[in-house]
C-alpha cells in the first residue's frame, strides 16, 4: 500500500478553507482529517476523538516532553497541538492526511517533515476577503479590521506555500487541490520505498550479470 501525503492547509480567516476541506471529504474518500488534541474544555456536543483528543495540562505536557506532536502552540491559557501518532497511523493506512493550521504551525511541519505539501488558499483578492468577512455577519467592525490587518501579516509568508490556490469558485477550488494532492503521491520524495526497491533489483541484476 502506498503510503499517504501529509497535506497542511492554511489561508486567511474567511479564505473559505474550512469548506474546501469539507467539500473535499465529503467528495473524495481517501482523506483523512487530522484531529488535534487540545486541553481547554470540551464544549456541548463535542465528543473525544471526534472534535478534538481532551488533555489535561499534565497529559499534553507530558507528550510535548515525549516529543509526542507535530507541531503544537499555546493560546490563551490552552495548549493546541497535532499529535504525531494519530497522523503517522492513517499515513500507513494510505489516507492523504489534511491538516488545518495557521502558518507557523504549517511551517514547524514543513521543518519536522521536508515532504508535507503546504497548500494555502487564498481568495482573488482584498476586496471579496473583506467581503467575505462581512457577509459572514458575526463580527463587528472592529473585528473584521483586525482580521484584515492579520491578513496583511499573513501574506508575508504566502511564498513559503507549495502552491497558492484561489478560492473564486468552490467547485473548481476542491477539484485543483484534489489534482494537487494526488499528483504528490508520484513526487520522488514520496516514492522512497519504490526507489530503494528498483534501486536493489537493478544493482542485484548487474551483479548476476557480470
Amino acid at each position: 500500500m502506498n503510503k499517504g501525503v501529509l497535506t497542511v492547509v492554511s489561508g486567511f480567516s474567511g479564505a473559505g478553507k474550512g469548506t474546501v476541506i469539507k467539500g473535499l471529504l465529503a467528495e473524495y474518500k481517501n482523506y483523512a482529517l487530522s484531529i488535534s488534541a487540545t486541553t481547554r474544555q470540551p464544549r456541548e456536543g463535542e465528543q473525544d476523538g471526534r472534535e478534538y483528543f481532551f488533555k489535561t495540562k499534565e497529559e499534553f505536557e507530558r507528550m510535548i516532553a515525549e516529543d509526542a506532536f507535530i507541531e503544537y502552540a499555546q493560546y490563551v491559557e490552552n495548549y493546541y497541538g497535532t499529535p504525531r501518532a494519530y497522523v503517522e497511523e492513517q499515513l500507513e493506512q494510505g489516507k492523504d492526511v489534511l491538516l488545518e493550521i495557521e502558518i507557523q504551525g504549517a511551517l514547524q511541519v514543513k521543518k519536522q517533515r521536508p515532504d508535507t505539501l503546504l497548500i494555502f488558499i487564498t481568495p482573488p483578492n482584498a476586496e471579496i476577503l473583506e467581503q467575505r468577512l462581512v457577509g459572514r455577519g458575526t463580527e463587528t467592525p472592529e473585528v473584521i479590521s483586525m482580521r484584515m490587518n492579520r491578513a496583511a501579516e499573513e501574506a508575508a509568508y504566502m511564498d513559503a506555500y507549495d502552491y497558492i490556490i484561489i478560492n473564486d469558485r468552490l467547485e473548481d477550488c476542491i477539484g485543483n487541490m484534489h489534482q494537487i494532492i494526488q499528483s504528490q503521491h508520484a513526487a520522488g520524495s514520496q516514492q522512497g520505498d519504490f526507489i530503494s526497491r528498483m534501486q536493489k533489483e537493478l544493482e542485484e541484476r548487474k551483479e548476476r550479470k557480470a
